[in-house]
Protein backbone atom coordinates (compact mmCIF):
# COMPACT_ATOMS: atom_id res chain seq x y z
CA UNK A 1 0.00 0.00 0.00
CA UNK A 2 1.20 3.48 -1.07
CA UNK A 3 0.44 6.06 1.36
CA UNK A 4 0.66 10.06 0.80
CA UNK A 5 2.94 11.50 3.30
CA UNK A 6 2.24 15.00 4.84
CA UNK A 7 4.40 17.34 6.13
CA UNK A 8 2.62 20.52 7.50
CA UNK A 9 5.63 22.15 7.62
CA UNK A 10 7.16 21.05 3.96
CA UNK A 11 4.70 22.52 1.02
CA UNK A 12 7.72 19.79 -1.11
CA UNK A 13 11.17 18.86 -0.87
CA UNK A 14 13.47 19.89 -3.27
CA UNK A 15 16.04 17.36 -5.23
CA UNK A 16 18.68 17.85 -2.36
CA UNK A 17 16.13 17.51 0.74
CA UNK A 18 14.76 14.50 -0.84
CA UNK A 19 17.94 12.21 -1.04
CA UNK A 20 18.43 13.57 2.68
CA UNK A 21 15.24 12.11 3.65
CA UNK A 22 15.79 9.27 1.72
CA UNK A 23 19.41 8.68 3.04
CA UNK A 24 17.84 9.41 6.77
CA UNK A 25 15.05 6.86 6.42
CA UNK A 26 16.51 3.77 4.35
CA UNK A 27 13.95 1.81 5.53
CA UNK A 28 11.28 3.72 3.97
CA UNK A 29 10.72 3.56 -0.26
CA UNK A 30 9.96 6.94 -0.95
CA UNK A 31 8.59 8.62 -4.38
CA UNK A 32 7.44 12.20 -4.99
CA UNK A 33 4.92 12.95 -7.95
CA UNK A 34 5.48 15.92 -10.01
CA UNK A 35 3.50 18.36 -7.57
CA UNK A 36 5.55 17.62 -4.87
CA UNK A 37 3.95 14.89 -2.88
CA UNK A 38 5.53 12.48 -0.95
CA UNK A 39 4.59 9.04 -0.79
CA UNK A 40 5.63 6.22 1.52
CA UNK A 41 5.95 2.50 0.19
CA UNK A 42 3.95 1.08 3.70
CA UNK A 43 3.97 -2.80 3.17
CA UNK A 44 6.72 -4.82 2.63
CA UNK A 45 6.51 -6.83 -0.48
CA UNK A 46 5.54 -10.31 -0.26
CA UNK A 47 7.47 -13.56 -0.50
CA UNK A 48 5.50 -14.15 -4.30
CA UNK A 49 5.98 -11.02 -5.24
CA UNK A 50 9.76 -10.69 -3.91
CA UNK A 51 10.13 -14.09 -5.91
CA UNK A 52 8.78 -12.64 -9.05
CA UNK A 53 10.50 -9.43 -8.99
CA UNK A 54 13.54 -11.84 -8.67
CA UNK A 55 13.01 -13.46 -11.70
CA UNK A 56 12.07 -10.57 -14.14
CA UNK A 57 15.66 -8.93 -12.98
CA UNK A 58 17.15 -12.04 -13.58
CA UNK A 59 15.84 -12.62 -16.80
CA UNK A 60 16.78 -9.25 -17.94
CA UNK A 61 20.29 -9.80 -16.35
CA UNK A 62 21.32 -13.18 -18.02
CA UNK A 63 20.31 -11.65 -21.28
CA UNK A 64 22.08 -7.99 -20.70
CA UNK A 65 25.19 -10.19 -19.51
CA UNK A 66 25.07 -12.03 -22.98
CA UNK A 67 25.24 -8.67 -24.99
CA UNK A 68 26.46 -5.82 -22.79
CA UNK A 69 24.25 -3.55 -23.92
CA UNK A 70 23.10 -1.43 -20.53
CA UNK A 71 22.58 -1.70 -17.20
CA UNK A 72 20.02 -3.10 -15.08
CA UNK A 73 18.85 -1.83 -11.84
CA UNK A 74 16.35 -2.96 -9.41
CA UNK A 75 13.77 -1.90 -7.01
CA UNK A 76 15.81 0.60 -4.82
CA UNK A 77 16.84 2.74 -7.36
CA UNK A 78 15.14 6.15 -8.34
CA UNK A 79 15.01 8.55 -10.73
CA UNK A 80 14.35 12.20 -10.83
CA UNK A 81 12.07 12.83 -14.27
CA UNK A 82 11.52 16.17 -16.37
CA UNK A 83 8.45 16.82 -14.39
CA UNK A 84 10.15 17.16 -11.65
CA UNK A 85 8.99 13.73 -9.65
CA UNK A 86 11.06 11.04 -8.43
CA UNK A 87 9.82 7.86 -9.70
CA UNK A 88 11.40 3.97 -8.37
CA UNK A 89 10.16 1.04 -11.09
CA UNK A 90 10.81 -2.45 -9.57
CA UNK A 91 13.15 -2.89 -12.44
CA UNK A 92 15.13 -0.10 -14.90
CA UNK A 93 17.26 -0.58 -18.08
CA UNK A 94 19.72 2.15 -19.01
CA UNK A 95 21.70 2.01 -22.50
CA UNK A 96 25.32 1.39 -21.92
CA UNK A 97 26.10 4.91 -23.55
CA UNK A 98 23.66 6.91 -21.54
CA UNK A 99 24.92 5.14 -18.37
CA UNK A 100 29.04 5.86 -19.16
CA UNK A 101 27.49 9.39 -19.74
CA UNK A 102 26.89 9.97 -16.52
CA UNK A 103 29.39 11.13 -13.78
CA UNK A 104 30.19 9.11 -10.75
CA UNK A 105 28.19 11.48 -8.41
CA UNK A 106 25.05 10.28 -10.65
CA UNK A 107 25.78 6.89 -10.34
CA UNK A 108 25.90 7.64 -6.43
CA UNK A 109 22.74 9.59 -6.29
CA UNK A 110 19.13 9.23 -7.69
CA UNK A 111 20.28 10.81 -11.73
CA UNK A 112 18.38 12.55 -13.43
CA UNK A 113 17.19 10.64 -16.37
CA UNK A 114 14.41 8.44 -17.24
CA UNK A 115 15.50 4.91 -17.46
CA UNK A 116 15.15 3.04 -21.79
CA UNK A 117 13.03 0.46 -19.85
CA UNK A 118 11.22 -0.38 -16.82
CA UNK A 119 8.83 -3.14 -15.21
CA UNK A 120 6.28 -2.39 -12.92
CA UNK A 121 4.86 -5.40 -10.83
CA UNK A 122 1.55 -5.13 -9.56
CA UNK A 123 1.50 -6.57 -5.85
CA UNK A 124 -1.56 -7.82 -4.16
CA UNK A 125 -1.94 -4.23 -2.19
CA UNK A 126 -1.38 -1.85 -5.20
CA UNK A 127 -4.30 -0.57 -7.13
CA UNK A 128 -4.20 -1.15 -10.93
CA UNK A 129 -4.93 2.47 -11.44
CA UNK A 130 -2.80 4.12 -9.66
CA UNK A 131 0.18 1.44 -11.15
CA UNK A 132 -1.40 3.13 -15.11
CA UNK A 133 -1.07 6.26 -13.83
CA UNK A 134 2.62 5.66 -12.79
CA UNK A 135 3.51 3.99 -16.38
CA UNK A 136 1.85 7.10 -17.97
CA UNK A 137 3.80 9.05 -16.25
CA UNK A 138 6.75 6.84 -16.62
CA UNK A 139 6.16 7.41 -20.35
CA UNK A 140 5.72 11.12 -20.31
CA UNK A 141 8.85 11.86 -18.82
CA UNK A 142 10.85 10.02 -21.10
CA UNK A 143 10.72 5.82 -20.67
CA UNK A 144 10.80 4.50 -24.13
CA UNK A 145 9.32 0.98 -22.57
CA UNK A 146 7.23 0.02 -20.12
CA UNK A 147 5.84 -3.38 -18.57
CA UNK A 148 2.89 -3.58 -16.11
CA UNK A 149 3.05 -7.16 -15.09
CA UNK A 150 -0.11 -7.89 -13.71
CA UNK A 151 -0.12 -11.64 -12.15
CA UNK A 152 -3.88 -11.85 -10.72
CA UNK A 153 -4.96 -11.31 -14.52
CA UNK A 154 -1.66 -12.99 -16.13
CA UNK A 155 -1.57 -9.98 -18.56
CA UNK A 156 1.13 -7.71 -19.25
CA UNK A 157 0.24 -3.91 -20.57
CA UNK A 158 3.06 -2.64 -22.43
CA UNK A 159 3.47 1.17 -22.77
CA UNK A 160 5.27 2.66 -25.66
CA UNK A 161 6.85 5.95 -26.57
CA UNK A 162 3.95 7.39 -28.92
CA UNK A 163 1.99 3.53 -28.90
CA UNK A 164 -1.60 3.02 -28.02
CA UNK A 165 -1.32 0.73 -24.64
CA UNK A 166 -1.39 -3.18 -25.60
CA UNK A 167 -2.13 -6.25 -23.69
CA UNK A 168 -0.33 -9.87 -23.78
CA UNK A 169 -0.55 -12.78 -21.71
CA UNK A 170 1.41 -14.58 -20.09
CA UNK A 171 1.53 -17.67 -21.92
CA UNK A 172 2.77 -15.69 -25.09
CA UNK A 173 6.45 -14.38 -25.65
CA UNK A 174 7.05 -10.57 -25.06
CA UNK A 175 9.48 -8.56 -26.33
CA UNK A 176 11.53 -5.78 -26.02
CA UNK A 177 11.39 -4.10 -29.24
CA UNK A 178 13.44 -1.96 -30.54
CA UNK A 179 14.40 -0.45 -27.27
CA UNK A 180 15.75 -4.06 -26.17
CA UNK A 181 15.89 -6.39 -29.33
CA UNK A 182 17.42 -9.43 -28.11
CA UNK A 183 15.64 -9.87 -25.00
CA UNK A 184 12.09 -11.74 -24.96
CA UNK A 185 10.71 -13.81 -22.51
CA UNK A 186 7.31 -15.94 -21.53
CA UNK A 187 6.06 -14.74 -18.42
CA UNK A 188 4.37 -17.89 -17.60
CA UNK A 189 7.66 -20.27 -17.53
CA UNK A 190 9.42 -17.37 -15.05
CA UNK A 191 6.18 -16.21 -12.65
CA UNK A 192 3.87 -17.53 -9.82
CA UNK A 193 0.49 -16.68 -9.79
Amino acid sequence: MILPLNLPVHDSFSDEELLAFSLANPELSVERDEHGQLFINMTPTFAISSSNNSELITELGICNRKYKAGKVLESNGGYFLPDSSMRVPDVAWIRLDRWNAMSISEKKSFPHLAPDFIIELKSETDSLADLQNKMEKWITNGVRLGWLICTDKQITYIYEAGAPVTSIKFEETISGGSVLNNFSVRLSDILEY
